[in-house]
């Protein structure tokens, strides 16, 4: 069994296992100028309380259960999530205060870090606090959270596998927000990109080696290569780039 990853814009994702859904990070679609998500949750999870990330009542089933900043270790259903204190900004929170960015982790081992609207480079601290996560979900847009430069030391900084880019400016987006390919142009060959026809992965460990898949084809950005159904290489390390439907 693996843990199933849908993007639906911004910084929500929807993370599924086992057939319980839990949502991070909800916007309402039409504040920002892109669809409304998609989900339908069983629990959700929010980073910090502005109105882009904290629309729970948008995904959230009846009866379902809701996390705000919760810096506290929770388990919710198949999902331990451990959340971090962090800052929205690089002056400890004066100007757009504090951010909670969560490790959660599934039975099977997979690791998944959500930095939520992250405005600083993590201390080592931090790093050691959220451990070596499989998955980083990592702002890129700059202006109200690191940029894609600093973006990429963060995903150093953890050894994470793989990189979910989130936050950046997508047709629509009425936000001022760089757009992914400042990532794609900034990064060297070293790291292979894979830019997905589709907002949906599949993560599991398959003798302790992460394996990531998806129904949707992609195409390797420095190569050019195609393939009719995604499965990156990421022996490495890989940034994986989901597209909104």
């Amino acid at each position: 069994m693996g843990i199933i990853i849908r993007w639906w814009g911004h910084a929500c994702f929807e993370l599924i296992y086992g057939g319980i859904s839990l949502t991070i990070d909800p916007h309402d679609g039409a504040s920002i100028g892109i669809k409304r998500p998609g989900a339908l949750s069983d629990y959700v999870i929010m980073s910090h309380d502005h109105f882009d990330h904290n629309a729970y009542r948008v995904v959230l089933k009846e009866g379902g259960k809701y996390l705000l900043m919760a810096t506290s270790i929770n388990t919710l259903g198949p999902f331990r999530v451990k959340g971090i204190e962090t800052f929205h900004d690089k002056e400890r929170g004066r100007r757009r205060g504090r951010n909670v960015a969560y490790v959660i982790e599934v039975p099977d081992g997979v690791k998944v870090f959500h930095a939520g609207d992250l405005g600083h480079i993590l201390s080592p601290d931090q790093v050691r606090e959220v451990g070596s996560p499989h998955i980083a979900m990592l702002p890129i847009g700059g202006t109200f959270t690191i940029d894609y430069e600093e973006a990429i030391k963060v995903f150093e900084a953890l050894g994470s596998k793989v990189l979910i880019p989130m936050h950046y400016w997508v047709k629509g987006v009425n936000l001022p927000l760089y757009p992914v390919e400042r990532l794609i142009e900034r990064v060297s060959s070293s790291i292979s990109i894979y830019l997905l026809d589709g907002n949906e992965v599949e993560a599991s460990l398959k003798n302790g080696v992460l394996a990531v898949t998806s129904k949707y084809s992609c195409k390797e950005a420095h190569s050019g290569r195609i393939y009719e159904r995604c499965e990156p290489d990421i022996r490495e390390r890989a940034i994986v780039i989901l597209k909104l439907g």
